[in-house]
């Protein structure tokens, strides 16, 4: 009877771990285990992520004719599925994997062109445990995907929307499970979609959909489309369930205006190590150098209008937190000879905003105020296009309950 209770017990913990998806290490010799697989799509690459049981050691490499990327993962077992990919995306054609020899497990992504890799491994952070990440870079420069600037003198006058955290970097989560980063996106879409429809004003998205951006390469991308303001959009969130209301931020020549805007600045710009940035491609927003070489000195002092401008405007949607502007080293608002604000649109831990800010509704009066503010901060700068001097702010509807007859005709 001894006997017997002795080799039930060990099968029995063998089953629960078979069930509970092979997270024993009891069971597969301690060996790292590939424990999800998650992929996006960017304009120009294409990302995967695999979530790790712990630290690897690997090795990845390209194969030609055909064309292919291949992982290799030292001692790993294999427990996720390999099939999340979008089977439409440009780069990405399919993912197998194998063992060509004991004690590694290879990973092959077939390619649908030739692609430069880049690859890192992430320690655990704010909950997530160790990453490797696979970007499939195309061969297209990076930059292509932002419009080119027409010549300064007749150029419209351009807007970096910036929606912020994605792909691998949630942002913060409402009550029911609401994203932010799924948020901040639809604003965004909607924001640009009335500057466009504007006559003389054109928008530029950051990101235009779900995967991650870093930080500075959000800036250079407003840069590279010589953007005249850059608005990042945010939605915030604390504890209490309660609190409500937007508040809004611009860089800091000297440090955060208080502990709030510090704690903002410091998670926010923690999102290069969520969503997944190479270590060393990270630069240090603090350096005193960044602020003192500065192409337009009164940039800050134009941001500070801004912020205003956005806080009356969208004040008459909902509330607001904070009635003035505050300030902290955002990483996202160093492009300082562009007027840069981050905007947190409300707190998505509030359950009644929550709703709301998931509502489209709501979503085109955001996206309208924050219109309105830019297009007075512009007036008052003297800086509206030709097409834009002397009218008042056009009154529009969503794109969806535009009739027909408000186009003019063809």
């Amino acid at each position: 009877m001894k006997m017997r209770n002795a080799t039930t017990l060990p099968c029995f913990l063998l089953l629960v771990c078979l069930l509970a998806g092979g997270a024993c290490d009891a069971f597969a010799g301690g060996a790292p285990q590939v424990k999800e697989a998650r992929f996006w799509t960017a304009p120009d690459h294409t990302r995967a992520v695999l979530d790790l049981s712990g630290a690897v050691e690997y090795r990845a490499f390209s194969l030609h004719s055909p064309e292919r990327v291949v992982v290799d993962i030292k001692g790993a077992r294999l427990r996720a599925s390999l099939d999340g990919f979008e089977k439409n995306d440009p780069v990405l054609k399919d993912v197998r994997y194998g063992r060509p020899k004991a004690g590694t497990l290879r990973l092959v992504m077939d390619v649908r062109e030739k692609v430069r890799i880049r690859s890192f491994l992430l320690k655990p952070m704010q909950g997530k445990p160790y990453r490797l990440v696979i970007d499939l870079l195309r061969a297209e420069d990076e930059e292509k995907v932002v419009a080119r600037a027409s010549d300064k003198a007749s150029r419209p006058i351009v807007i970096a929307v910036d929606a912020g955290h994605g792909g691998e970097d949630p942002g913060a989560s409402g009550p029911h499970r609401i994203r932010e980063k799924d948020i901040t996106l639809a604003v965004a879409k909607r924001f640009a979609a009335e500057i466009n429809r504007t006559p003389g004003m054109r928008a530029v998205l950051t990101r235009k959909g779900d995967y991650y951006l870093g930080l500075k390469k959000r800036v250079r991308i407003a840069r590279k489309a010589k953007a005249d303001l850059m608005i990042s959009v945010h939605a915030d969130a604390v504890k209490q369930r309660n609190v409500s209301g937007a508040s809004v931020y611009t860089l800091s020549e000297k440090g955060a205006s208080d502990r709030v805007a510090a704690l903002l600045a410091k998670k926010e710009n923690s999102s290069d190590a969520v969503g997944g940035v190479m270590p060393g491609e990270i630069e240090d927003p603090l350096v005193k150098s960044i602020l003192a070489d500065l192409i337009k000195r009164d940039s800050l002092n134009s941001a500070e209008l801004l912020a205003q401008q956005i806080l009356k405007h969208i004040g008459r949607v909902g509330p607001v937190k904070y009635h003035a502007p505050k300030h902290a080293r955002f990483v996202v608002l160093t492009a300082a000879e562009i007027p840069s604000v981050l905007v947190e649109l409300d707190y998505i831990s509030n359950p009644k905003r929550e709703r709301l800010l998931r509502s489209a509704k709501h979503q085109n009066r955001l996206a309208s105020a924050l219109l309105a503010a830019s297009r007075t901060f512009l007036k008052q700068q003297g800086r509206l296009p030709p097409t834009q001097v002397g009218r008042d702010a056009p009154q529009r509807r969503s794109s969806l309950n535009r009739k027909s007859s408000e186009h003019p005709p063809t």
